[in-house]
């Protein structure tokens, strides 16, 4: 096998190296079947199994309770922006955002299509640097809506902002889901692409508790009901078996790390082991998002020119460590570190910025 680099791209992003072997072996033929994994029937018992044991891994993973339904559901989390609403919006009510980024802001766009957003805190204002606190929610509201991880700018929520009793709460973890331990009942409804954190494009993970999975208006178009694909186990039409395969193994990798605790010990070492890189550069390397909002997922940061961030994000390809270029929106350098991005990719990285450092200060 080719030697495989440090992929620090925010996502398609890098997946357990356990996970991508095992596919490797059940590629032409799963488990005997004389069938590709991707030729499986989704009404198989071959996929049934791998189907259901996907959900418990999940389920067993975040502690989930029960009275709230697991989905595997298609069209990316950007698809969950206007079914959040669809699903949720109380008529006559209006909806509390917080914007923290691009991908908030999308979301509120979408959800105005539905009725009033109220946006009760925004970080605009220095261009998403950090993370509100002391939010207050409408008590009247249908729902309240965060971006627990913010890509693009590098800010994470590390505690979670209260609701009204209420006011559900619903949150994109598209980027940051399983990265820590949080407590499910804190939340309403949490969605999550997996393409970042848990397995490859083309799923999207959805946790709703039971008592929301009803509000749905009658005419709500079918496939765009939460409660159509409960009905079904996700499976009333074709899911993205191979999609749901991936995270299923990549899952299975994340519980022998210690699952969500494990990794959460780790995914803390790693972003320290940056942060203490843009910290002790005096002023070489300069972060964007303020210390206490800094997301354990992305390291956003930039050098003293554009010309020398082009040239430290080439060098890094050379050396392996890919993906490193930052969103065009704000530029810099990003290094995505999720759960499958090695501890030791993340020493490689900060030896390669140190270096990087003396040789251009």
């Amino acid at each position: 096998m080719t030697k495989r680099v440090f992929n620090f791209y925010a996502g398609p992003a890098t997946l357990p190296l356990p996970a991508l072997e095992q596919a490797q072996k059940d590629l032409l033929n799963y488990n005997n079947s004389g069938m590709s994994v991707m030729e499986l029937s989704h009404r198989s018992k071959e996929y049934d199994a791998i189907h259901h044991d996907a959900t418990d891994l999940v389920r067993t993973l975040m502690k989930i309770p029960n009275d709230y339904h697991i989905l595997w559901v298609q069209g990316g989390a950007s698809t969950q922006f206007y079914m959040v609403p669809q699903n949720i919006h109380v008529k006559g009510k209006s909806m509390d955002y917080v914007n923290t980024g691009v991908w908030s802001k999308k979301a509120i766009k979408e959800a105005q299509l539905y009725g009033d957003v109220n946006v009760v805190a925004s970080s605009e204002d220095t261009t998403f640097s950090y993370i509100p606190q002391d939010i207050t929610f409408h008590k009247d509201a249908s729902y309240a809506h965060i971006t627990g991880n913010n890509t693009i700018y590098g800010t994470e929520y590390h505690t979670t902002p209260k609701t009204p009793s209420d006011v559900p709460l619903a949150c994109d973890m598209s980027s940051n889901i399983m990265d820590k331990v949080i407590n499910v009942k804190d939340y309403g409804v949490i969605y999550a692409g997996a393409q970042k954190n848990i397995g490859p494009a083309g799923v999207t993970l959805l946790i709703v508790r039971e008592d929301l999975i009803n509000r749905v208006p009658d005419n709500t178009p079918t496939m765009q009901k939460w409660s159509t694909h409960v009905a079904k186990d996700s499976l009333f039409n074709t899911p993205p078996c191979w999609s749901i395969y991936m995270c299923k193994l990549a899952l299975e990798h994340l519980k022998q790390q210690g699952g969500v605790p494990g990794i959460e010990k780790i995914n803390r070492k790693k972003a320290d082991t940056l942060y203490k890189v843009i910290d002790n550069s005096n002023g070489f390397y300069k972060g964007h998002a303020q210390k206490d909002s800094r997301s354990l997922m992305n390291v956003t940061f930039n050098l003293p020119t554009p010309e020398l961030e082009a040239q430290c994000v080439e060098e890094g390809k050379n050396k392996g460590l890919i993906g490193l270029k930052g969103h065009r929106s704000i530029g810099g350098m990003r290094a995505s570190i999720y759960n499958a991005m090695t501890l030791k990719g993340v020493q490689t990285l900060a030896t390669f910025l140190q270096e990087f450092q003396k040789q251009h200060e």
